[in-house]
């Protein structure tokens, strides 16, 4: 089960500043495409996906929005209930081990063998998720200050997708997605919400596994793509 995930600022800030160094996708050839199912996507013209059968799954990144510390804890009624950076650094290796274990788990499903070494034929997929926002911390024991919520919070996925054997990037998705609704304020938990973020990163994975599919399908891309066509759908 996921547990509530936080992250301590500095921890925070050094991967935002790892993010921003990063190369605009553009730089490294790739396209902008529209796909439906996500906010933004970017395709290498030419590239072919057939003959990836194996993938080399990065260990998820994860990060919390700026500020989200402060934001919990500005709303504990006592000092016993504060948020520590060492809870933080916890929880987030608790939230990147889950989202592990579902992406993983969903490539196996779809027929793909997940390897830790790069070669011919493996893809690597490197999972970023930023901006994660809680909206409520466990609700105590004691009961005080118990929290209530019709979702759990937000998060967003940026991917890079590339040869493992040439490093040469092929594909790059980012999404922003809340977690679902419930039709009615729920007492927050570390259940509940591990649950509707275990639900989010699986759609995320679900997503990427099809995406990679119908890839597959449409393979070679043309050489001539054009930014804003459509990419196939996910």
């Amino acid at each position: 089960m996921i547990r509530p995930v936080r992250i301590a600022a500095a921890a925070a800030a050094c991967l935002a500043a790892a993010f921003a160094l990063a190369q605009a996708p553009e730089a490294e050839g790739l396209v902008p495409v529209k796909a439906k199912n996500v906010d933004k996507a970017w395709l290498l013209p030419g590239a072919d996906f057939r003959p990836y059968r194996k993938v080399l799954l990065k260990r998820a990144e994860v990060a919390f929005q700026k500020g989200w510390l402060r934001d919990m804890n500005s709303d504990t009624i006592s000092k016993v209930n504060k948020v520590t950076e060492a809870d933080a650094l916890k929880i987030v290796d608790a939230a990147r081990s889950g989202f592990d274990q579902i992406w993983a788990e969903a490539f196996r499903r779809t027929g793909y063998e997940i390897v830790s070494q790069s070669g011919e034929g493996v893809l690597e997929v490197a999972p970023r998720v930023v901006d994660l926002y809680i909206n409520s911390v466990d609700a105590p024991s004691s009961g005080i200050g118990r929290s209530y919520t019709v979702q759990a919070g937000e998060a967003t996925l940026h991917m890079d997708v590339r040869d493992s054997r040439l490093g040469t990037l092929i594909a790059r998705v980012s999404d922003r997605r809340e977690t679902m609704r419930t039709p009615t304020a729920q007492m927050t938990s570390a259940g509940s919400t591990g649950a509707q973020f275990a639900q989010l990163f699986a759609t995320w994975a679900v997503a990427t596994v099809k995406g990679l599919e119908e890839l597959k399908a449409m393979s070679p891309l043309p050489e001539d793509l054009k930014p804003g066509a459509r990419a196939p759908k996910k």
